[in-house]
Protein backbone atom coordinates (compact mmCIF):
# COMPACT_ATOMS: atom_id res chain seq x y z
CA UNK A 1 0.00 0.00 0.00
CA UNK A 2 1.71 3.62 -1.00
CA UNK A 3 2.42 5.92 1.67
CA UNK A 4 1.64 8.87 0.20
CA UNK A 5 -0.64 9.89 2.73
CA UNK A 6 2.27 9.69 5.40
CA UNK A 7 3.35 13.29 5.71
CA UNK A 8 7.08 14.14 6.66
CA UNK A 9 6.95 15.16 10.68
CA UNK A 10 8.11 18.90 10.19
CA UNK A 11 9.01 20.78 13.21
CA UNK A 12 6.13 23.32 11.95
CA UNK A 13 3.33 19.84 11.48
CA UNK A 14 4.68 18.35 14.87
CA UNK A 15 3.65 21.69 16.76
CA UNK A 16 0.63 21.82 14.54
CA UNK A 17 -1.16 18.67 16.00
CA UNK A 18 -0.96 19.56 19.62
CA UNK A 19 -2.34 22.62 18.97
CA UNK A 20 -5.78 21.12 17.45
CA UNK A 21 -5.71 18.95 20.43
CA UNK A 22 -7.11 19.82 24.12
CA UNK A 23 -4.14 21.82 25.11
CA UNK A 24 -2.54 20.84 28.74
CA UNK A 25 -3.92 22.84 31.48
CA UNK A 26 -2.01 24.08 34.41
CA UNK A 27 -2.26 21.39 36.51
CA UNK A 28 -0.84 19.47 33.71
CA UNK A 29 1.80 21.75 32.31
CA UNK A 30 3.34 22.23 35.91
CA UNK A 31 3.28 18.44 36.30
CA UNK A 32 5.42 18.03 33.30
CA UNK A 33 7.88 20.97 34.22
CA UNK A 34 7.94 19.44 37.80
CA UNK A 35 9.29 16.15 36.49
CA UNK A 36 11.45 17.18 33.57
CA UNK A 37 13.55 19.58 36.49
CA UNK A 38 13.33 16.65 39.57
CA UNK A 39 13.77 13.70 37.32
CA UNK A 40 15.49 14.65 34.00
CA UNK A 41 16.91 11.49 33.42
CA UNK A 42 13.43 9.73 33.64
CA UNK A 43 11.42 12.60 32.17
CA UNK A 44 10.86 10.74 29.11
CA UNK A 45 8.81 8.03 31.04
CA UNK A 46 5.95 10.54 30.44
CA UNK A 47 3.39 10.34 28.05
CA UNK A 48 3.82 12.88 24.72
CA UNK A 49 1.71 15.35 24.53
CA UNK A 50 -0.82 14.11 22.19
CA UNK A 51 -1.48 11.33 24.60
CA UNK A 52 -3.09 12.70 27.16
CA UNK A 53 -6.35 13.89 25.13
CA UNK A 54 -6.27 10.57 23.64
CA UNK A 55 -6.39 8.98 26.74
CA UNK A 56 -9.45 10.82 28.17
CA UNK A 57 -10.86 10.82 24.72
CA UNK A 58 -11.32 6.83 24.93
CA UNK A 59 -12.46 7.04 28.66
CA UNK A 60 -15.14 9.38 27.68
CA UNK A 61 -15.40 7.47 24.77
CA UNK A 62 -16.58 4.42 26.59
CA UNK A 63 -18.17 5.32 29.72
CA UNK A 64 -15.03 4.29 31.58
CA UNK A 65 -15.60 3.18 34.86
CA UNK A 66 -13.40 1.23 35.86
CA UNK A 67 -9.57 1.70 34.78
CA UNK A 68 -6.17 -0.01 35.22
CA UNK A 69 -2.89 1.70 34.79
CA UNK A 70 -0.17 -0.02 34.49
CA UNK A 71 3.16 2.56 35.33
CA UNK A 72 2.09 5.56 36.36
CA UNK A 73 5.29 7.10 36.73
CA UNK A 74 4.93 10.76 38.47
CA UNK A 75 0.62 10.34 37.28
CA UNK A 76 -0.06 12.48 34.01
CA UNK A 77 -1.53 10.05 32.25
CA UNK A 78 -3.35 8.69 35.33
CA UNK A 79 -4.87 12.71 36.13
CA UNK A 80 -5.52 12.97 32.59
CA UNK A 81 -7.92 9.49 32.69
CA UNK A 82 -9.05 9.96 36.31
CA UNK A 83 -10.78 13.85 34.89
CA UNK A 84 -12.04 12.01 32.23
CA UNK A 85 -13.96 9.10 34.35
CA UNK A 86 -17.65 9.16 34.93
CA UNK A 87 -18.41 10.25 38.75
CA UNK A 88 -18.58 7.38 40.25
CA UNK A 89 -15.48 6.06 38.00
CA UNK A 90 -12.27 4.47 39.92
CA UNK A 91 -9.04 3.97 38.38
CA UNK A 92 -6.00 1.79 40.40
CA UNK A 93 -2.53 3.41 39.75
CA UNK A 94 -0.34 0.54 39.66
CA UNK A 95 3.65 1.79 40.22
CA UNK A 96 6.82 0.49 42.18
CA UNK A 97 7.98 3.88 42.74
CA UNK A 98 6.53 5.61 45.78
CA UNK A 99 8.91 8.81 45.28
CA UNK A 100 7.85 9.14 42.11
CA UNK A 101 4.19 8.51 42.63
CA UNK A 102 4.29 11.20 45.11
CA UNK A 103 4.44 13.82 42.12
CA UNK A 104 1.20 12.29 41.06
CA UNK A 105 -0.78 12.22 44.32
CA UNK A 106 0.26 16.33 44.86
CA UNK A 107 -1.18 17.00 41.34
CA UNK A 108 -3.73 15.02 41.72
CA UNK A 109 -5.00 16.92 44.78
CA UNK A 110 -6.34 20.13 42.27
CA UNK A 111 -8.68 19.35 40.23
CA UNK A 112 -10.15 16.91 42.88
CA UNK A 113 -9.25 13.82 41.35
CA UNK A 114 -7.18 12.22 44.15
CA UNK A 115 -10.43 10.45 45.50
CA UNK A 116 -10.93 8.54 42.40
CA UNK A 117 -7.13 7.31 41.99
CA UNK A 118 -6.04 3.99 43.95
CA UNK A 119 -2.58 3.86 43.91
CA UNK A 120 -0.97 0.80 44.93
CA UNK A 121 2.66 0.77 45.22
CA UNK A 122 3.39 -2.71 44.35
CA UNK A 123 4.87 -5.03 41.68
CA UNK A 124 1.65 -4.94 39.57
CA UNK A 125 1.20 -8.48 38.79
CA UNK A 126 0.45 -8.74 42.26
CA UNK A 127 -1.96 -5.80 42.30
CA UNK A 128 -3.27 -7.60 39.09
CA UNK A 129 -3.62 -11.11 40.36
CA UNK A 130 -5.28 -9.79 43.63
CA UNK A 131 -7.94 -8.35 41.61
CA UNK A 132 -11.57 -10.38 40.72
CA UNK A 133 -10.79 -12.61 37.86
CA UNK A 134 -14.25 -12.31 36.12
CA UNK A 135 -14.32 -9.43 33.13
CA UNK A 136 -14.67 -5.81 35.09
CA UNK A 137 -12.26 -3.54 33.62
CA UNK A 138 -13.54 -1.06 31.55
CA UNK A 139 -10.18 0.46 30.04
CA UNK A 140 -6.70 -1.15 30.63
CA UNK A 141 -3.36 0.96 30.19
CA UNK A 142 0.01 -0.59 30.28
CA UNK A 143 2.91 1.78 30.17
CA UNK A 144 5.58 -0.06 32.51
CA UNK A 145 8.21 -2.23 32.47
CA UNK A 146 8.82 -3.45 28.61
CA UNK A 147 9.74 -6.90 29.43
CA UNK A 148 6.78 -7.53 31.53
CA UNK A 149 4.25 -6.83 28.74
CA UNK A 150 2.90 -9.78 28.12
CA UNK A 151 2.39 -10.94 31.46
CA UNK A 152 0.50 -7.85 32.24
CA UNK A 153 -1.63 -8.38 29.16
CA UNK A 154 -2.28 -12.02 30.00
CA UNK A 155 -3.32 -11.03 33.27
CA UNK A 156 -5.41 -8.18 32.10
CA UNK A 157 -7.40 -9.71 29.22
CA UNK A 158 -9.46 -12.04 31.11
CA UNK A 159 -10.50 -9.25 33.38
CA UNK A 160 -11.84 -6.70 30.88
CA UNK A 161 -15.40 -6.39 30.00
CA UNK A 162 -14.69 -6.41 25.84
CA UNK A 163 -13.81 -2.54 25.97
CA UNK A 164 -10.08 -1.59 25.61
CA UNK A 165 -6.45 -2.43 26.37
CA UNK A 166 -4.13 0.03 25.55
CA UNK A 167 -0.27 -0.58 25.23
CA UNK A 168 2.31 2.21 25.05
CA UNK A 169 6.05 2.34 23.40
CA UNK A 170 4.89 -0.57 21.39
CA UNK A 171 7.45 0.92 18.45
CA UNK A 172 10.15 0.96 20.84
CA UNK A 173 12.19 3.65 18.74
CA UNK A 174 12.09 1.51 16.04
CA UNK A 175 13.91 -1.46 17.22
CA UNK A 176 10.80 -3.90 17.02
CA UNK A 177 11.56 -3.13 12.84
CA UNK A 178 15.20 -4.08 13.87
CA UNK A 179 15.52 -7.14 15.92
CA UNK A 180 19.23 -8.43 15.38
CA UNK A 181 20.11 -4.71 16.61
CA UNK A 182 16.88 -4.59 19.12
CA UNK A 183 17.99 -4.23 23.23
CA UNK A 184 16.19 -7.03 25.47
CA UNK A 185 13.38 -4.41 26.17
CA UNK A 186 12.75 -3.55 21.99
CA UNK A 187 13.25 -7.76 21.35
CA UNK A 188 10.70 -8.21 24.50
CA UNK A 189 8.15 -5.23 22.93
CA UNK A 190 8.31 -7.24 19.71
CA UNK A 191 7.36 -10.56 21.03
CA UNK A 192 4.41 -8.41 22.65
CA UNK A 193 3.54 -7.14 19.37
CA UNK A 194 3.29 -10.78 17.59
CA UNK A 195 1.67 -12.03 20.32
CA UNK A 196 -1.30 -9.67 20.07
CA UNK A 197 -0.98 -9.69 16.37
CA UNK A 198 -1.99 -13.43 16.76
CA UNK A 199 -3.99 -13.39 19.58
CA UNK A 200 -7.80 -14.47 18.66
CA UNK A 201 -9.59 -13.05 21.53
CA UNK A 202 -8.90 -10.12 20.67
CA UNK A 203 -8.99 -7.40 17.82
CA UNK A 204 -6.36 -5.37 18.01
CA UNK A 205 -4.74 -1.75 15.86
CA UNK A 206 -0.90 -0.46 16.15
CA UNK A 207 -1.18 3.57 15.60
CA UNK A 208 2.25 5.73 14.85
CA UNK A 209 1.40 7.48 18.09
CA UNK A 210 4.33 8.91 19.82
CA UNK A 211 6.10 6.25 20.23
CA UNK A 212 3.33 3.82 18.90
CA UNK A 213 0.28 2.97 20.64
CA UNK A 214 -1.76 -0.13 20.00
CA UNK A 215 -5.58 -0.76 20.72
CA UNK A 216 -7.27 -3.59 21.62
CA UNK A 217 -10.90 -4.60 22.27
CA UNK A 218 -11.72 -8.32 23.42
CA UNK A 219 -13.96 -10.56 21.36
Amino acid sequence: MADSKRPALSSALHAYVPAHNPPPDAVQRELVARTRAALPDHAGMQIAQEQGPLLAFLVRLIDACHVVEIGTFTGLSALCMARALLPEGRLIACDVSAEWAEYGRAAWQRPDVADRIDLRIAPALRTLRAMPPEPHVDLAFIDADKQGYLAYWEELLPRTSGRLIAADNVCYGGQVADLPSASPNGAAIHAFNEHVLADSRVDSVMLEVADGLTLARRR
